[in-house]
């Protein structure tokens, strides 16, 4: 991953439910939002621009439909990320983060923001061979 890139993730803003994370900070809001959730831990997964090239709104609509499909049984809530101009769509999905990273890399992600109650939200890049 480039520099260049991975600051644009650190910078950026994850929000579902009104409760937002920031990489490297704890926040009260979401771990409310993972307790109403009933879980401890989740993360926020998209399926917009895989591997961090940009596609045509249609298909990352369509793409974000089959991750809720993926993730209907799970507890989830939607949202979006972004800094400046650069917007995603993506879910908070509770549930362990090594099962959210399988799910990421289905959906060719480089990577996903995980979160857990009382803990700073954790960036976590995808490694593929």
């Amino acid at each position: 991953m480039s520099d260049r890139l991975l600051a644009a993730y650190r910078r950026s803003t994850y929000e579902a439910a009104g409760a937002v994370a920031r990489i490297g900070r704890r926040s009260a809001a979401v771990d409310v939002l993972l307790a109403r959730l009933g879980v401890r831990a989740g993360g926020f997964v998209t399926a917009w621009n895989p591997f961090s090239h940009r596609r045509p709104d249609g298909w990352n609509a369509r793409m974000l439909q089959r991750l809720a499909t993926a993730t209907r049984r799970l507890p989830s809530a939607p949202g979006q990320g972004g800094a400046g101009r650069w917007r995603e769509a993506h879910l908070l999905v509770g549930a362990d983060p090594r099962r959210l990273l399988v799910l990421a890399r289905r959906f060719r992600q480089a990577a996903i923001v995980t979160v857990a109650r009382g803990q700073p939200a954790r960036l976590r890049l995808l490694r593929y061979r």
